[in-house]
């Protein structure tokens, strides 16, 4: 069965789409860009934004009892892979044991201007 994941400590989902969906053990996080949930401002700078982006993910995991250890991939779009380096270092601050698998993606273009997106896949057993 589905459940539709949702909190207030994460930014509402622009388009028609859920912050995240639980089917049996798994957790699909939509991709979340860096907007602060609770001012609604928008981080530019790329080590913000990718801070503000594990936030949300993080908040979004909190919302069912699990956190950033559950995650078991996830999917990272740039819009200038000149901001990988410092993506990186950033990223790996979050995952310091047993990080997830991960793909980075260059694209031309992310909503609302975006340098940065990031989805994410969790298992959380039988929480």
């Amino acid at each position: 069965m589905k459940e539709i994941i949702s909190t207030e400590n994460a930014p509402k989902a622009i388009g028609p789409y859920s912050q995240a969906v639980r089917v049996g053990n798994l957790v699909f996080i939509s991709g979340q860009i860096p907007i602060n949930p609770k001012t609604g401002e928008f981080r530019t700078d790329i080590k913000e934004a990718t801070e503000q982006i594990i936030k949300n993910i993080e908040k979004i995991l909190e919302a069912i009892g699990a956190g950033l250890e559950s995650i078991v991939k996830t999917t990272v779009f740039l819009t200038n892979m000149e901001d990988f380096q410092i993506f990186n270092a950033t990223y790996e601050k979050f995952f310091t044991k047993e990080p997830p698998a991960r793909s980075t993606v260059a694209v031309k273009e992310l909503p609302k201007g975006s340098r940065l997106e990031i989805e994410a896949i969790a298992y959380i057993g039988d929480k």
